[in-house]
């Protein structure tokens, strides 16, 4: 089967993209992955192999959904963020089969330039901040800070990451600098800014 076009993206004709979604330029829609109704894509976003995306749910530009991970109904994932494989995001505090809880989605924000890693589980409600790091398997259970590095069961805030993703090492002044981009980071408060 060849790839067809749609609104100047990608889509894999195994796709399947509901009426009344939104796909931004420049996407990437990848083999057996649903956008569903009221669904917002940004630009430039790639979204990966057997990838459900809930109604209402909103993606920014650029963001990374890499393969099996289900976005469900109140996840809104600023520009720039990275899901990695098959993490998991919930959207009810006490699910039941039984009860129908349809009207009581609690939201989650990932803001800007966050990465969450492979197999990770995210429990709604929470907001990770800016380019904060989450590690493989790790289950977050409550906010997260900016540029945080976060891992564990429950998860647990092990130090601090610059915007390219690499260890922040503090020196007596509180600041540090990236090792990639060379840029300056001010830890004051528990904080951290780029100076």
């Amino acid at each position: 089967m060849k790839a067809h076009d749609f609104s100047d993206s990608f889509v894999h004709p195994t796709a399947v993209l509901d009426e009344g979604c939104t796909i931004g330029a420049g996407s990437k829609i990848w083999h057996f992955s649903h956008i569903m109704p009221q669904a917002i894509l940004g630009e430039k976003c790639n979204i990966g192999q057997n990838v459900v995306i809930s109604p209402k749910v909103v993606l920014g530009n650029n963001v990374k959904v890499q393969n099996n991970v289900s976005i469900y109904t109140g996840v809104i994932c600023e520009d720039d963020v990275f899901l990695g494989p098959s993490m998991v995001f919930t959207n009810i505090i006490n699910p039941r089969s039984a009860i129908i809880r349809r009207d009581q989605y609690v939201q989650t924000l990932v803001k800007k330039g966050a990465s969450i890693g492979a197999n990770a589980t995210i429990l709604c409600g929470n907001t990770l901040g800016e380019y904060c790091l989450i590690g493989a398997g790790t289950v977050v259970t409550k906010p997260v800070p900016a540029f945080a590095l976060v891992v564990g069961n429950p998860g647990k805030q092990i130090g601090w990451v610059s915007e390219y993703g690499h260890t922040l090492t503090f020196d007596q002044h509180n600041h540090a600098r990236c090792p990639e981009s060379g840029e300056l980071y001010r830890l004051e408060n528990n904080r951290v800014q780029k100076v």
